[in-house]
Formats: C-alpha cells, sequence, structure tokens
C-alpha cells in the first residue's frame, strides 16, 4: 500500500474535529474504535493489522500538548522528538509553539500518513519517521512522549532510555492518565488536567492526566 493510499483511507474513514483539551489544533478523528479497526484489516494487506491508535488524540498526549502550548518556553527554539507520536497532537503542539525542528517518530505507518495530514491542516512541519526510536540519541533537546505506558514490554524498553537521555540534559516529558506501567520513580509532576474521553475507548468521560518531567 503506497502512503497516498493510506492518506486515502484516512480522509474517509475520519473527520478533521478539533482536539477537546487542545482547541487549536485540528485532527484527523475516528468515531468508535471498532468498525474503524475492521475497516482497516480489510484493506490493509498486513497479517497483524495494528489497532488504529492513530485515530484519536489520547488523553495523555493532549494534556502534554495543551501544556506545551502554555508553556512555549520548553521547546521554544529547541530541537523536539515526539515518541510514538500517533496522530502528530503532541509534536504539531511543540512546531506551533516554536521548535526549531519536531521529529514525530512512530512505528505504524498509518501514525506517520495521519502525522502528515494533521501537520498539514494545522500549517506546521514536522520531520516524520518511521522508526523504533529506542536505543538511539539524536541530540534532542526535549523529548515528549503522550501517553505510550500502556504495555509492559514498551515500557520496559522505555523507561531505562529515557532516563539515558535525561542524564544526558535532555528534557524528557511525558503525559499519563493512570496507566498500569508507568514508572514509579524518578518523575516529578508538572501539572494536571482534565480531559474529556470516548466512553468507546476508555469506558470513562473523563480522565485525570499528569504531565510529568523523568529525571536521571
Amino acid at each position: 500500500m503506497t502512503p497516498a493510499e493510506r492518506q486515502a483511507f484516512i480522509l474517509a474513514n475520519t473527520i478533521a474535529a478539533p482536539a477537546p483539551l487542545v482547541p487549536e489544533i485540528t485532527l484527523r478523528t475516528g468515531g468508535l474504535s471498532m468498525p474503524l479497526w475492521e475497516a482497516a484489516a480489510l484493506m490493509d494487506a498486513r497479517p497483524a493489522v495494528p489497532p488504529p491508535y492513530w485515530a484519536w488524540a489520547w488523553a495523555g498526549g493532549q494534556a502534554l500538548a495543551r501544556h506545551v502550548l502554555d508553556h512555549r518556553e520548553l521547546v521554544r527554539g529547541r530541537r523536539v522528538a515526539d515518541i510514538g507520536c500517533g496522530g502528530g497532537i503532541v509534536a504539531i503542539a511543540a512546531a506551533l509553539a516554536g521548535a526549531e525542528s519536531v521529529s514525530a517518530i512512530d512505528l505504524e505507518v498509518f501514525a506517520i500518513e495521519a502525522s502528515r495530514l494533521n501537520a498539514i491542516a494545522n500549517g506546521v512541519t514536522l520531520e516524520l519517521e518511521e522508526a523504533d526510536p529506542i536505543g538511539t540519541d539524536a541530540g534532542w533537546d526535549v523529548v515528549l512522549v503522550g501517553d505510550l505506558w500502556y504495555e509492559p514490554e514498551l515500557a520496559a524498553r522505555m523507561a531505562p532510555w529515557l532516563r539515558e537521555l535525561a542524564a544526558r540534559g535532555t528534557a524528557v516529558l511525558t503525559g499519563d492518565p493512570g496507566r498500569a506501567h508507568l514508572p514509579v520513580e524518578g518523575l516529578d509532576e508538572l501539572a494536571r488536567y482534565e480531559v474529556s474521553t470516548i466512553v468507546d475507548l476508555e469506558d470513562v468521560t473523563t480522565k485525570t492526566v499528569r504531565v510529568l518531567r523523568l529525571t536521571p
């Protein structure tokens, strides 16, 4: 499947809508999760099609994006990476806040194309990378991680790498609505936000999200 075909699927199966906590940013947003996942599985030749996480602004990402826009000095003039960018809400916020450059990184090819479409819609430029960045260091000044602490294997790989980056002087921030695999130590709380959520995805209508800074 070509990037153009992926973009066509995204445009056909999502709508453009402002993020609830970050109305300055418009994203291509899905409806109910299962119909979209089934549609993706039908048109994607891969044997195991990942869930379309890119189609929603998750609570942790929304809170982190809100915090970046409200505290632009965190990223202004700096080299920023958004790890597990999904639809790109955090990366777009960093670009709008004046970052020198923003790398939006995700393993999922549909997330890359969704971020590309969303970046265009919001008038920003992102450096899009389909990659697993864990273990690398591209000289970023700031690393942003929105809502990625939901899987034990991923968290076990990611936490020590992020702490290594923090030890080298990188500012590492994450947004977390209480996922099960958030590290329990070495976190400084910067802010809390109440974020509207979709019952189909979270089983509740709002979540309290903490924006946290990882320490070495």
